[in-house]
C-alpha cells in the first residue's frame, strides 16, 4: 500500500508507475483504492462510477476500469456534504458525521471488492488517501492504516520534496501513527526531485538513522507529465507553436470531470485560461462550461462573477460556446429541482442560450458511449466521437430537435447549433478526429493533430522507467515479486 505525508504527495502517480511495470513484467496486477474523494470520475465497464485516478491506474495496469478498484467514492456537493457512491452506484447524500457513522458500512463494501481482486489477480497494489497522519479520522478508518491493518499489508510512504520539509513531514507522519502502524511502514520514497542528488543524500542518511526505516528511493521531477489528475486543476503548460485559438473556461466552486479539458490545455497551438474567481472572461475565440456537482449553485457563482453577461457579449461578437453535463444544463430557460436533489426542492433560471430546460432526477446515468459528432465538415462524414455520461438530469426542449451527437445505439444527445454546444458527453475532446472537428468549429483550421490517448501510454511508460530506475526493487521484491 502506498500511502502519503500529505494530499499530492504522488500517491496515485506512484500507484499508476507501479501497475505499468508489473504489468511489463508479465504480472496480473490490479490497483485498488478503497476509499476516494474526489470531482473527476469515470464510468467503469461494469457500468459504475470510480475515482479518475484509479481508471488511468487500471490503464497502466492493461485493464478496463471496474468498480472494484475504486469501492467507495466520495463527490463533495458543499463544504460539509458529498454523495456517497458504494460499488459504483450513489446510495446517499451524507454530512461528515453521517457519513463517518456509515463507515462500518462502507468498510464491508471495501472488503468485499479486496476479496475479489486478491482472488483473481497475483499482486493488487493500494493506494491511500490523504494522510495517514490524520489522528482525528483514525477511528473507523477505511482509506489508510486502517485498512492496510484490517487486510495485514505492508505500506511504503511517499513525500513531495518540492513541497520542502520533506525530513519533518516523514518525520512528523511517523511519529502520528501507532506502534503497529509504524511498525507496518517498510520504507520511504522521496518524490519530485530537483537538483543536486549529493546535497540531499546527508538529509536522507539522517531520515534512515532517525525514523529506523529505509529509503526506497528518490522519484525525478518529470517536466511536461500528462497523467488524468485526480481532484486538482492542472495550470503550467509549455507552448509549442503558433497560437490557433483562444480557449476560457470559468472554474466553477464545484467544478467536475475537469479532465475534460485536458485536449484542449494540452495542445500546443492553443491558449488556454483556466478562469478563477474574481477574473474576468478574456477576450477568446471559446468559451466551454465545465461540468459541475453543483449546478444551481455554480450557475449563482457565475452570475455573481458577472460572466453570464460576458458569455451573451462572447457570442454576440462571434465567439463560440460549449456546454458539457452541467454547463450543458446551464444553457436552457430553466433548471428544475422539484425533488430537492441539490438543495431545497424548486426550480431556477438559466442562461436562457437554448430552447431547452433540464429537470434534476435521483437516478444518475451512467454509460460509456460512442457515435458521431454532427459538426458540418461540407462532404466529409461526421468525425467518430468516444465518451461517457454522468448525470443526474433530463434535458427537454424543442433546441434537442437539432442533436450534436448522434450514438451508436440510435440515440442522440445534446444541441448544436451555429454558435453554441451542449452535450452530456463527457471525453468530448479526446477523439483526435473529434478534437480536429472541433477545433475547426470554434475557428481553427489546419491544428496539429493530438491524440491524447498516446501521450497518456507514453507517458505512463515515461513514469514507469523513472520508477524501475529509482525505487530499490531488492526491498520491494520481497513483497510484489
Amino acid at each position: 500500500m502506498v500511502q502519503g505525508c500529505t494530499s499530492d504527495a504522488g500517491k496515485s502517480v506512484l500507484v499508476a508507475a507501479l501497475c505499468r511495470v508489473l504489468h511489463r513484467r508479465g504480472v496480473k496486477v490490479a490497483p485498488f483504492k478503497p476509499q476516494n474523494m474526489a470531482l473527476n470520475s469515470a464510468v467503469t465497464a461494469d457500468g459504475g462510477e470510480i475515482g479518475r485516478a484509479q481508471a488511468l491506474q487500471a490503464c497502466a495496469a492493461g485493464l478496463a476500469p471496474r468498480i472494484d478498484f475504486n469501492p467507495v467514492l466520495l463527490k463533495p456537493n458543499t463544504d460539509k456534504r458529498a454523495q456517497v457512491i458504494i460499488h459504483g452506484k450513489a446510495i446517499a447524500d451524507l454530512d461528515a458525521k453521517a457519513y463517518h457513522d456509515y463507515k462500518r458500512v462502507a468498510m464491508a463494501a471495501v472488503l468485499e471488492s479486496w476479496r475479489r481482486l486478491t482472488d483473481e489477480f497475483d499482486c493488487v497494489i493500494v493506494e491511500g488517501a490523504g494522510s495517514p497522519a490524520e489522528v482525528n479520522l483514525r477511528d473507523r478508518d477505511i482509506a489508510n492504516m486502517g485498512f492496510a491493518e484490517a487486510v495485514d499489508i505492508p505500506v511504503i510512504i511517499v513525500g513531495d520534496i518540492d513541497r520542502g520539509g520533506i525530513l519533518a513531514h516523514f518525520v512528523g507522519t511517523l511519529d502520528c501513527l501507532s506502534e503497529s502502524e509504524r511498525a507496518r511502514v517498510q520504507g520511504l520514497a522521496v518524490n519530485r526531485f530537483r537538483g543536486d542528488i549529493g546535497l540531499l543524500e546527508p538529509g536522507l542518511d539522517w531520515l534512515e538513522r532517525r525514523t529506523g526505516k529505509p529509503v526506497l528511493g528518490v522519484l525525478p521531477y518529470l517536466h511536461g507529465l500528462f497523467l488524468d489528475a485526480e481532484d486538482a486543476l492542472e495550470h503550467h503548460v509549455e507552448r509549442e507553436g503558433e497560437t490557433k485559438l483562444r480557449v476560457a473556461v470559468p472554474v466553477f466552486p464545484r467544478i467536475s470531470n475537469a479532465n475534460d479539458l485536458d485536449p484542449l490545455r494540452l495542445h500546443p497551438q492553443i491558449d488556454f485560461r483556466w478562469v478563477g474567481p474574481g477574473q474576468t472572461i478574456p477576450p477568446c475565440d471559446l468559451v466551454v462550461l465545465p461540468g459541475s456537482k453543483s449546478v444551481q449553485a455554480d450557475l449563482a457563482w457565475l452570475r455573481a462573477q458577472g460572466h453570464d453577461a460576458a458569455i451573451k457579449r462572447h457570442l454576440r461578437y462571434g465567439g463560440k460556446l460549449i456546454g458539457l453535463c452541467g454547463g450543458y444544463q446551464m444553457l436552457g430557460r430553466q433548471l428544475q429541482d422539484p425533488a430537492g436533489i441539490e438543495g431545497a426542492p424548486g426550480s431556477i433560471d438559466g442562461l436562457g442560450l437554448l430552447d431547452c430546460e433540464t429537470t434534476l432526477e435521483a437516478e444518475k446515468q451512467l454509460q460509456n458511449v460512442s457515435g458521431a459528432l454532427k459538426v458540418s465538415r461540407g462532404d466529409a462524414p461526421p468525425p467518430a466521437m468516444r465518451g461517457y455520461e454522468i448525470h443526474m438530469g433530463v434535458t427537454r426542449g424543442p433546441a434537442l430537435a437539432m442533436p450534436a451527437v448522434q450514438f451508436d445505439d440510435g440515440r442522440t444527445d445534446g444541441v448544436m447549433s451555429d454558435n453554441i454546444i451542449g452535450t452530456y458527453c463527457h471525453g468530448l475532446f479526446d477523439h483526435p478526429e473529434a478534437l480536429a472537428a472541433l477545433l475547426a468549429w470554434a475557428g481553427a483550421e489546419d491544428v496539429t493533430a493530438v491524440d491524447l490517448a498516446a501521450r497518456r501510454e507514453a507517458d505512463l511508460d515515461r513514469l514507469a522507467d523513472a520508477v524501475e530506475q529509482s525505487l530499490d526493487w531488492k526491498i520491494l521484491d520481497r513483497w510484489i515479486g
